[in-house]
């Protein structure tokens, strides 16, 4: 499945790919707006930012369903979404000549539900998976589907009601359980929302996982 996509790639050969993953009724453009803030302090990462493969009646796009966050039903939207994702970011590493390992996913609202699902059932570790105002779908199935542990970063506007605080500690609770490495970030006075502060938490957090993967490898 060929995906629209907004790609901006650094100067010189890219040696980390961020791969956006947008919510509900967006578009990749949306997110590609994080790479105006986090460029300067990345300025060896390739981003790129897809659009869902189904258009949402409301404009927009989408990767799943749009389902209240306790519905079953998300776990097997993400089940059948995955193949697509999991394409796109094969073609772009290869677009760019990167190991596996130098993937990071970013997604907001239900891009993060991707995020989660996608990079935690890899084959090769991605570098990091940092994910703003949405949580993990199918926690009960995590321990046997899990293939990779790469270390993800969780930020929640303390007044989000589409996808409340409790739901982020539940996801770290699952990931540190499961043997990931996770953390989460309340952000205060925010609701479903990306501010200044919060990208500037994810910018450190992206930060910190490259250095960390470029010392250290992949986690054994």
């Amino acid at each position: 499945m060929t995906l629209n996509t907004l790609r901006r790639d650094p100067a010189e050969p890219a040696e980390w790919l961020v791969v956006f993953l947008h919510g509900y009724g967006s578009s990749g453009a949306d997110l590609m707006a994080f790479a105006d803030y986090w460029q300067g302090a990345l300025p060896n990462v390739a981003f790129v930012a897809p659009d869902g493969p189904t258009a949402t009646k409301d404009g927009g796009f989408q990767w799943i369903g749009k389902r209240p966050g306790n519905d079953p039903r998300l776990y097997d939207d993400a089940v059948a979404a995955q193949p697509a994702v999991d394409e796109f970011i094969d073609g772009e590493l290869a677009r760019l000549r990167l190991d596996a390992t130098r993937l990071a996913l970013v997604g907001f609202s239900q891009g993060t539900v991707m995020a989660l699902h996608t990079g935690l059932r890899r084959p090769q570790t991605p570098a990091a998976i940092l994910g703003y105002a949405g949580g993990l779908v199918g926690r009960e199935n995590l321990a046997a589907d899990i293939a990779s542990r790469p270390p993800v970063m969780l930020i929640n506007g303390e007044l989000d009601e589409l996808a409340p605080v409790y739901g982020m500690h539940v996801a770290v609770k699952a990931l540190t359980e499961a043997g990931v490495v996770a953390a989460g970030q309340v952000m205060p006075n925010l609701g479903h929302a990306v501010d200044a502060d919060a990208l500037i938490i994810g910018a450190r957090f992206l930060l910190s996982a490259f250095a960390h993967r470029a010392k250290h490898g992949v986690p054994g």
